[in-house]
């Protein structure tokens, strides 16, 4: 298995200028810890995480250093702790030292990555593009997924891509739903809004030529995160 056969595609995103308030509102409706900042080009600049937002002054969360911290402290230090607190783009509080991976890179470099420097996802590039988020979660899933179906090759593939495809056309909400095709075997994992929607994925994915069989691990998302989603 590889890397492009366990990354999420459908990945959002913010622009370097977007406001820290729509980043907030962005993370809590995707139900996501973090979001890339990228430039017009789709070229990753950053990333915004719910760290990132903790301390604020806006919440009376802003680090208030004891004064013998502050003497130690440099001034760069305390400007970039100012920054971090008081900006209001995610140009001014994003990560831009960043670590990525390709698609055609092994699950074990994901794994050593993620655990080497303590981060819970990975950026995925192609040609300094980004092209898909691979996490913990994605991990995981694949290991199930291989386990269910011996393997990925390059039919399954070529079968995620049409399966992403076929999502991506059908008329339904599908941010929170990622597939992984193992054996020509499609597992779905992820939250829709409703059981009608649960259903439609499920027909549209076992619709696709090619597909033996779904694996169905989708859930809905409860009535509380819903009205969120649709409140403006």
């Amino acid at each position: 298995m590889q890397v492009k056969d366990i990354m999420t595609t459908t990945v959002a995103v913010v622009q370097p200028d977007t406001s820290i308030q729509e980043i907030a509102k962005l993370l809590l409706e995707r139900r996501i810890s973090a979001v890339p900042v990228v430039d017009a080009n789709g070229q990753i600049l950053g990333i915004v995480s719910e760290g990132d937002l903790m301390r604020r002054s806006e919440t009376g969360t802003d680090r208030h250093p004891s004064w013998w911290l502050s003497l130690v402290a440099s001034p760069e230090e305390r400007a970039i702790n100012y920054i971090k607190s008081h900006g209001g783009h995610a140009r001014d509080i994003m990560t831009s030292d960043l670590f990525s991976i390709g698609p055609d890179a092994p699950l074990e470099e994901v794994a050593k990555t993620l655990e080497k420097h303590r981060i819970k996802r990975l950026p995925v590039l192609r040609n300094d593009r980004l092209i898909g988020i691979v996490s913990r979660a994605d991990l995981l899933q694949g290991l199930v997924a291989f386990q269910a179906g011996n393997g990925t090759s390059a039919d399954d593939v070529a079968l995620k891509a049409a399966v992403e495809a076929v999502l991506s056309e059908a008329d339904i909400r599908r941010e929170f739903v990622s597939v992984v095709v193992s054996g020509g075997i499609a597992h779905l994992w992820g939250a829709v809004e409703s059981e009608a929607e649960k259903k439609a994925v499920s027909i549209a994915v076992e619709n696709v030529p090619g597909v033996k069989g779904v694996q169905d691990e989708i859930s809905i998302l409860p009535q509380s995160v819903r009205s969120t989603l649709w409140a403006e």
